[in-house]
């Protein structure tokens, strides 16, 4: 079954994850004497040529917008289901991150997955494939291109369709990176996908409080 599939990737992802997430903190070193930078990723705060907020449909159809989500830290991720790589380990580091937050300050937390591949990615396939990482992720679907370009543009995001072999077998160009929102609403930080999860935890840690 296709939603077997989707848990089986997302259980090989979290486990290679661990792994990479193991190796990286012990391989972080910081210099005597000097002061670590208040986040790992970058500090983005007060920055407007991004995005300060979005309103996107889920699965059901909901609108989901940064209101919702009130209290808590909001990721925004944009990537695709049939990504080969980047998108189901960044998945992967975003369930191992909540699990490492521990089950109080991950309720805190809330993973939205923005899919720029609308065309394939339809309701019921995100809602098989976004949950099978952490059943608390939300995927949201633009309706529509011209709902795609606006948030696209909104947060500087770029996505391009590259042709395969067949019509159906094409992958997306997409930026590898997401959007983190603190408890207020306010958009704190910018994050390059494939770091593992211990930049995740020590940054959603300091917007947690």
């Amino acid at each position: 079954m296709l939603k077997n599939r989707f848990a089986r990737v997302a259980r090989a992802a979290v486990m290679a994850c661990a792994l990479g997430g193991a190796l990286g903190a012990t391989l972080m070193v910081t210099g005597c004497g000097q002061q670590p930078p208040a986040f790992s990723n970058l500090d983005i705060t007060g920055n407007t040529q991004f995005g300060s907020d979005f309103a996107l449909p889920d699965t059901s159809g909901k609108v989901h917008t940064l209101a919702d989500y009130k209290g808590k830290v909001v990721v925004l991720f944009f990537g695709y289901t049939h990504c080969p790589d980047v998108c189901p380990t960044t998945m992967a580091e975003l369930s191992q991150a909540l699990q490492q937050l521990g089950p109080e300050d991950a309720k805190r937390v809330q993973v939205l997955f923005v899919t720029v591949d609308p065309e394939r990615d339809t309701p019921q396939l995100l809602a098989q494939y976004v949950p099978a990482f952490n059943p608390g992720f939300v995927g949201l679907r633009p309706e529509n291109d011209a709902q795609l370009a606006k948030i696209a543009k909104d947060f500087r995001v770029y996505y391009a369709k590259v042709p395969g072999k067949t019509p159906d077998s094409y992958t997306m160009d997409h930026t590898a990176a997401s959007y983190v929102f603190d408890t207020d609403g306010k958009l704190r930080l910018f994050v390059r996908d494939g770091q593992g999860a211990t930049p995740w935890v020590h940054d959603i840690k300091l917007l947690l409080g």
